[in-house]
């Protein structure tokens, strides 16, 4: 079937109902409009069902550096994560296509329910339900991270909207910046974390590292896992409040370094970026990349400079984690180039 495909792609038309394909989804907009106020009710509500699976994952996942077992990936359908219950294989994916939550474990079956306007208790059971019914026990402690309303899930009947049109254009806006972000962790030969998301606070991040130990880190434990070397970390977040640093009423890309080197918050960014003092970060909103003649190229540019406005004064090994020529430009779209 790949090379049936691959001999029809220069042809000026393909009937794919002779190649028994069916068109299910389609992609018109890599940068939809995801303004807050049009969608932040469902934001609310996706983001704890988002971090009820994430206790699932919590729980059963093997410890990685960083939290990194916890992250979920973005797939071309969703979210998604796998993890080992027992002696099972476990999956947990968001289809934002189907729209339908999936859990999927070895020697069990697939098991799914769709996703649609329900209270964050309802989902709660009915993630619990799925695995029962998959044979699978998972300890899971019910209570929301990193957000001021701490309702326990199977009593919060408050948040309960879904919008599913708002949902694919978040899972638009996920899959390009997760491709740009990739572009980017690419470029880099040192430690680097995969483009993955973070339930917690409902971001996508990739972060760099210098290879040294952090030599001021957190006293909080979880905060002192995620901080314990120096990093460089960038990431798109929908916006809204974040416990008592303040709110952001609109998506954003984000930038910052931990420990902060002298400078960094002074240098110079790209005219749209700025330096957020409430969050310690720069900030590149979400409307100055969709609006631009060429999205990723500008994303690129926000990562490269506020890493190199952090990494030089930093003290940094920046030529020699340098993977190729970092100039800023976009994606090669051309897949048979090769370096050299």
């Amino acid at each position: 079937m790949i090379a049936t495909l691959a001999s029809a792609r220069g042809r000026a038309r393909v009937d794919t109902r002779a190649l028994g394909l069916t068109l299910s989804h389609m992609e018109h907009d890599a940068w939809p409009p995801l303004a807050l106020r049009d969608w932040e009710p469902t934001y609310q509500t996706l983001h704890r069902w988002t971090q009820i699976v994430g206790k699932v994952q919590l729980a059963l996942a093997p410890h990685l550096n960083h939290w990194w077992h916890v992250a979920q990936r973005v797939t071309s359908r969703g979210l998604a994560t796998s993890m080992l219950c027992g002696e099972r294989d476990l999956t947990l994916a968001f289809d934002f296509v189907d729209h339908r939550l999936e859990a999927e474990a070895s020697g069990a079956g697939k098991l799914s329910f769709s996703l649609e306007p329900m209270s964050v208790a309802a989902f709660y059971a009915a993630v619990t339900t799925l695995l029962e019914r998959l044979g699978l026990d998972v300890p899971m402690w019910p209570v929301p991270v990193e957000l001021n309303d701490r309702t326990p899930f199977p009593e919060d009947l408050r948040h309960a909207s879904y919008d599913r049109s708002a949902v694919e254009r978040l899972h638009r806006v996920l899959l390009s910046a997760n491709h740009v972000f990739n572009v980017h962790r690419g470029r880099f030969l040192g430690k680097c974390s995969p483009s993955h998301f973070f339930w917690g606070a409902f971001d996508l991040a990739v972060t760099r590292f210098s290879g040294r130990r952090n030599p001021a880190p957190p006293r909080d434990a979880v905060m002192r896992e995620a901080y314990s070397h120096e990093l460089i970390s960038h990431g798109f977040w929908p916006g809204g409040d974040f416990l008592d640093r303040g709110r952001i009423e609109e998506p954003v890309f984000y930038a910052y370094a931990v420990p902060e080197p002298e400078g960094f918050r002074g240098a110079g960014i790209d005219r749209a970026g700025r330096y957020d003092e409430r969050f310690g970060e720069y900030i590149l909103p979400y409307d100055a990349v969709r609006g631009a003649s060429d999205p990723e190229a500008t994303l690129l540019s926000f990562m490269e400079t506020t890493y190199l406005a952090a990494a030089r004064p930093g003290g940094w090994k920046v030529e020699d984690l340098r993977a190729f020529a970092n100039d800023g430009a976009g994606p090669r779209r051309d897949a048979s180039a090769r370096p050299g």
